[in-house]
């Protein structure tokens, strides 16, 4: 993908007009130890390509102008996920204006790697990243919001609830129904996969 450098940033006193009076540094810091959590999420949450780049940008605008509204009560995630939720919501919302023939997000993008991964595990684990996205794509969203902070991001309920604004009898009930589905997507998936690899018929009918 394309990396989020330096540059893309909200310039100093530029870009995030009425931020708090917060040092550069610190929104630096900030920025390089959860724009992993932001980028995986904005991808598990359906908004795919290069839109995952932009929706990130304009996500860490966000952060970079209300930073001083956040006072630690929360954890960084929650009210991380909070942002990432109405971005989302602003971007698909101006997805559904444009006209019909304008440009749409371009294909898969993978987690970003380490150079340390060499070239077979590399594609390995895109593989595997590929598969959940798929799997993650075939849950609603309410589903999908509560499968991807607690099975993936290891939240905990009352964490979930005060990220999505919901009562924990709600969450525990989405949840439960998520995991389900993705069980069972995850089978039918992986029956699809057995029928399509070398022999499988030979192996059906000898």
């Amino acid at each position: 993908m394309r990396s989020l450098a330096s540059a893309d940033l909200p310039p100093r006193g530029g870009a995030a007009r009425g931020a708090p009076a917060r040092a550069w540094g610190e929104f630096e810091g900030f920025y390089r130890e959860h724009f992993p959590f932001v980028w995986r999420t904005i991808r598990r949450l359906g908004v795919q390509g290069a839109a995952v780049d932009d929706v990130a940008q304009e996500v860490f605008v966000v952060v970079h102008r209300r930073l001083g509204e956040f006072e630690g009560r929360s954890s960084a995630k929650t009210w991380l996920f909070g942002v990432v939720r109405r971005v989302i919501a602003d971007h698909r919302r101006t997805l559904r204006r444009k006209p019909l023939g304008a440009a749409t997000d371009g294909g898969e993008l993978d987690a970003p790697t380490t150079p340390e991964q060499g070239p077979d595990a590399s594609a390995e684990r895109s593989e595997r990243v590929r598969l959940l996205h798929r799997l993650l794509d075939q849950l609603d969203e309410p589903k999908r919001e509560v499968f991807v902070l607690a099975e993936l991001e290891g939240l905990t309920m009352a964490e979930i609830s005060e990220a999505l604004g919901a009562n924990a009898n709600t969450v525990a009930s989405r949840l439960r129904a998520a995991r389900r589905d993705f069980e069972a997507a995850l089978e039918q998936a992986t029956r699809s996969d057995e029928a399509l690899e070398p022999g499988a018929q030979q192996r059906r009918h000898p």
